[in-house]
């Protein structure tokens, strides 16, 4: 990582207000160059804390573009962080508008061009599409990473129509503690206590509208730019990695956007800026491949970032099964069109005779972490034995040129069930000759979706059908001698949440199923794909302090032999203790837990408890956020539970819990 202090600009920062129509006022950091002349702005705009929880990236990056001749702006969303109002649900109505507004106020700023871009990852990057999508003039471009275009089928609540318990719940979890944290008044000023307060009391745990709509309805078609993408204004930058659960959404956005404003990256990464370093590297040059983006869009220049082609990705070369990889072999090929005439589908008949799968209810304890952001336990093991739980195809790779795939993988499999609900996972794995093997990618259909997922039809008991559905994007290189294995299972804990009755499984005859894969040839666009070294501003100096604590394991599975239980324990590894040059001391620390029984898929159970300190001695300010979450089920629904306490010294100022059933519906 190259650390830069030179720049083409000085640069200064300014802590300001931004009036809303409705008297709120959002909390904003802006740095900016010295300089006479008026620049673009460059706007990143999210729910998370700019004066500490983002505060050390945010130093990586918008300084730097500051030092390159734009106003780099940082925004904290209504009712988080220091920003006025009341927190509302995900990319809500009044968010984008909010954002639109942030958008038109930056453009009148005298030190402003009028034109203003947009960026971010995760939720930067799903409100920055959302808001190109409302089209306000003065939003010429955006950067999205690690967003999505579809908030019900390719987002943290629902996968193939089935419920993500893994992340529904983990998420859920961490917004009810997010939105329950303090504004600081360092910052916010004396009318702190009276801003948390008010807060606290609009709180609603956002699994409750989560689990309210079970199918893809209007509340999910909402903020989804898949929905129309003629609306998207600006021009886009789409930008994942195929470690990250939105990498989809790059190969829909440079299939259905102009190819005149659009252009689509994926790299080896984890749900992380690719500038970052975290593993799974190569790390490149973000920062100035983004510039790059502003200056012709922001600036006019005729740089050649259009000439670039339509998809750059990489492909990983075959790599033994590993929770962490600091770096991942392979090459950089490009695409100038998607579909791209350099892929081809080609499709594998599976074989053998009809087979009965009932997958225990703990198969899946080996699927890694839905988010991987580069910690140590992240990605899949081995996958012997998923595989083991699994009905197993395979198709040897001949001597010769490795088989390369780019794109989706999809699978038709011939089903008969006697139940009326259930699930199918597809695992599509790479097994090396001393049988280790290799997750590349998977894919999953609840099958009372399999006619839409704005609908749950349940299976005729005892009828056979086809069913047809995608697993997600990647690029992979099969060696010859290898084998790919394609792995069909009827359970997958704790990342979809089983249904009663769906232990039965069901069989399937490989008669009339098949594997496709997209299967790529090099081509010409594929040579002088490069990138620059990342570089990033000088970092924020946060301490991190030792702690006399032993850390705990990220990911530990017990079993419980004689009952037949499996828990998964998982510490995400958020933040930790830090303390800010400002004299912050923040400490956060959180646990999940997922629990079944192998033979019950009602016995199906999460839990999420938070922790958070926030500490100035120098003011004698002392607040903590204590959070439960926890989701179980019946045959009829889920049953949810949540508690926020909060307390600003030992005083508890604020203690909450509910409790609620949602009929299961789908899902």
């Amino acid at each position: 990582m190259i650390i830069r202090t030179d720049f083409p600009y000085a640069t200064t920062r300014e802590d300001v207000r931004i009036p809303l129509s409705d008297g709120v006022e959002l909390y904003a950091r802006i740095w900016r160059p010295v300089t006479d002349e008026p620049v673009p702005a460059l706007l990143e705009y999210l729910p998370y804390r700019l004066t500490d929880w983002t505060a050390p990236r945010d130093w990586q990056r918008h300084p730097w573009y500051a030092g390159h001749g734009y106003a780099s702006v940082r925004v904290d969303v209504r009712g988080h962080g220091c920003s006025g109002g009341d927190p509302g649900d995900e990319y809500d109505a009044r968010e984008l508008a909010d954002g639109v507004a942030v958008v038109e106020w930056l453009a009148a700023r005298p030190w402003c061009t009028g034109a203003v871009g947009m960026f971010g990852i995760s939720w930067g990057g799903f409100n920055s599409l959302q808001i190109a999508a409302l089209a306000p003039e003065a939003l010429k471009a955006v950067v999205t990473v690690c967003s999505t275009d579809d908030r019900y089928d390719n987002d943290v609540h629902y996968m193939g129509g089935s419920v993500l318990a893994v992340d529904m719940h983990a998420w859920a979890s961490t917004m009810l503690a997010f939105a329950s944290r303090p504004p600081d008044p360092l910052y916010a000023g004396e009318g702190w206590r009276e801003q948390w307060l008010a807060r606290l009391e609009a709180v609603e745990p956002l699994i409750h509208t989560w689990l309210g709509h079970q199918t893809r309805d209007d509340y999910w078609r909402h903020g989804s730019v898949c929905e129309d993408y003629s609306a998207v204004g600006a021009a886009v930058l789409a930008v994942g990695g195929w470690h990250d659960p939105y990498r989809d959404t790059v190969l829909r956005l440079v299939e259905h956007l102009p190819a005149g404003r659009v252009r689509g990256l994926i790299g080896p990464w984890s749900h992380q800026y690719p500038d970052r370093g975290l593993p799974p590297g190569p790390a490149i040059g973000f920062l100035q491949e983004t510039l790059r983006w502003w200056d012709h869009w922001l600036r006019g220049e005729d740089n050649g970032v259009m000439d670039e082609p339509l998809l750059r990705s990489w492909i990983s070369e075959s790599h033994p099964p590993a929770t962490v990889y600091d770096r991942l072999e392979g090459r950089w090929v490009g695409d100038t069109a998607w579909p791209s005439p350099s892929v081809v589908p080609v499709s594998y008949g599976l074989q053998g005779p009809p087979v009965a799968v009932a997958s225990p209810q703990h198969t899946g304890l080996d699927a890694g972490r839905f988010f991987p952001f580069g910690n140590d336990a992240d990605l899949p093991p081995d996958q012997r034995e998923e595989d083991a739980k699994s009905a197993c195809f395979e198709f040897p790779v001949a001597p010769g040129e490795p088989v390369e795939i780019l794109g989706r993988p999809s699978v038709t499999l011939r089903l008969r069930m006697d139940v009326p609900y259930g699930q199918v996972i597809a695992r599509l794995c790479d097994v090396a000759p001393d049988g280790s093997s290799t997750l590349v990618t998977r894919g999953v259909l609840n099958l009372s979706a399999r006619r839409g997922r704005d609908r749950a039809v349940p299976w005729p008991v005892g009828a056979t059908e086809d069913v047809t559905f995608e697993l997600n994007g990647i690029g992979h290189a099969f060696p010859p001698g290898h084998r790919i294995r394609l792995a069909v299972s009827s359970a997958y804990w704790p990342w979809i949440w089983p249904r009663a009755g769906s232990e039965a499984g069901w069989t399937l005859d490989p008669a009339g199923s098949t594997l496709e894969l997209p299967l790529r040839t090099p081509g010409p666009a594929d040579r002088g794909i490069v990138f620059e070294a990342p570089e990033q501003s000088e970092p924020l100096r946060v301490v991190y302090p030792d702690t006399l604590e032993e850390p705990r394991p990220e990911r530990v599975v017990v079993r419980d032999v004689a009952a037949g239980t499996w828990r998964l324990e998982v510490d995400p590894r958020y933040g930790g203790t830090r303390v800010y040059p400002d004299g912050l001391e923040f400490s956060e620390d959180a646990v999940e837990v997922y629990e079944i029984d192998s033979r019950d898929p009602l016995s199906a159970r999460t839990r999420s408890d938070w922790r958070i300190r926030l500490h100035r001695p120098d003011l004698g300010w002392d607040t903590r956020v204590e959070t439960r979450s926890e989701i179980r089920c019946d045959e009829g629904g889920f049953l949810t539970s949540n508690e926020v306490v909060c307390r600003e010294g030992d005083e508890v100022v604020f203690h909450r819990t509910w409790e609620r059933r949602l009929p299961r519906a789908a899902g």
